[in-house]
């Protein structure tokens, strides 16, 4: 038997199992193009589909080192009832984000009304599935609807995910409906508290991340997948000395490893601060695994191992900072 080490599980905050499909597809020029690619995929997903097709995205995220992952979920009811069987079947810890959408997208993303939307949320409750809020964005959610939702996950102490400041088209279409910028609006609607978790956030500025540090919210960072969008980059350093935690999700699935995500996340900062060393070894495992926790509301999640004997651990001396600064997911030992 390989010598290991026991770690807490590394957990996925935010995935869209679906988009593993589109991986090693290069169409698209940018982040709107891939868009279209993905809306079509979308298209395709049936309860049968997700029920197969999860299984073994979630299988690839607990080989990965990921024991919890929480699924964006915007494919509808049924989608999101296999999702949560597929996870039982993989063996991961799942969180159902439903997602809020009122408008744009395709017809299947869509509720008829904020009240439809809170009534699906409480039927997965009543079935004693794990269930966060999410409205998608503010392009997807009017302000009508965010404030009911902000309000219901103050009442019921639920998780809140929500994407916000991805791309600068989204900026600048929020600017010119509400005359502020998304993080404000989330603010304002009540959709901002320590229990909010922004993902991406590349393209915040330092007023809306001062009201993500007042509220106590999280940030979600998806670096290979934003790397892939081109989305940008997480303005890494400005978060940390807010006192923000970060998370880390796989989201599209190009890559799934999170050590990859983790090590991704310190390069930005080095890259931005022209230094080495701006997160700590211990923070960065921090943000892999309790900060998603706490984002996805969970107090118990699985360990995971750390095959010692890996060629990529021979001769190291510090095997933490090796994990991050050289290991990929396969020096995790099979559940």
């Amino acid at each position: 038997m390989a010598e290991s080490l026991s770690l807490p599980g590394f957990v996925d905050a935010h995935s869209h199992g679906f988009q593993r499909a589109l991986r090693g597809r290069a169409g698209g020029t940018d982040f709107w193009e891939w868009r279209e690619l993905m809306l079509a995929e979308a298209e395709r997903q049936t309860p049968a589909l997700v029920r197969r097709e999860y299984v073994q995205v979630y299988r690839e995220l607990r080989a990965a080192g990921y024991t919890a992952v929480g699924e964006f979920h915007y494919l509808g009811f049924d989608e999101a009832l296999a999702a949560v069987d597929a996870a039982a079947e993989a063996g991961i810890r799942i969180v159902i984000l439903l997602a809020a959408y009122g408008r744009g997208g395709l017809p299947r993303f869509r509720q008829e009304s904020v009240n439809e939307y809170l009534k699906q949320v409480e039927d997965l409750r009543g079935r004693g599935i794990l269930v966060g809020v999410a409205p998608h964005s503010v392009r997807a959610c009017p302000a009508d609807w965010l404030e009911e939702i902000g309000r219901y996950a103050a009442a019921e102490r639920l998780p809140l995910h929500v994407h916000a400041d991805e791309q600068p088209r989204e900026i600048e279409e929020c600017l010119g409906e509400y005359g502020i910028r998304p993080i404000e609006l989330l603010d304002r609607t009540g959709c901002l508290s320590e229990r909010t978790t922004v993902v991406h956030a590349t393209h915040a500025d330092g007023a809306e991340l001062d009201l993500v540090a007042r509220a106590g919210a999280r940030v979600c960072a998806c670096p290979t997948t934003e790397a892939n969008l081109g989305d940008g980059f997480l303005p890494v350093e400005r978060v940390c000395t807010r006192g923000i935690g970060i998370c880390i999700g796989s989201d599209s699935n190009v890559r799934i490893d999170p050590l990859e995500e983790l090590r991704e996340l310190e390069g930005i900062a080095r890259r931005q601060a022209g230094r080495r060393n701006v997160i700590s070894t211990e923070t960065l495992l921090c943000f892999g695994a309790d900060e998603g926790a706490g984002s996805l509301g969970l107090e118990q999640w699985d360990d995971v191992e750390v095959d010692l004997s890996h060629t990529s651990l021979r001769g190291v001396e510090d095997v933490f900072e090796a994990l991050v600064s050289g290991c990929g997911a396969d020096v995790f030992l099979e559940a």
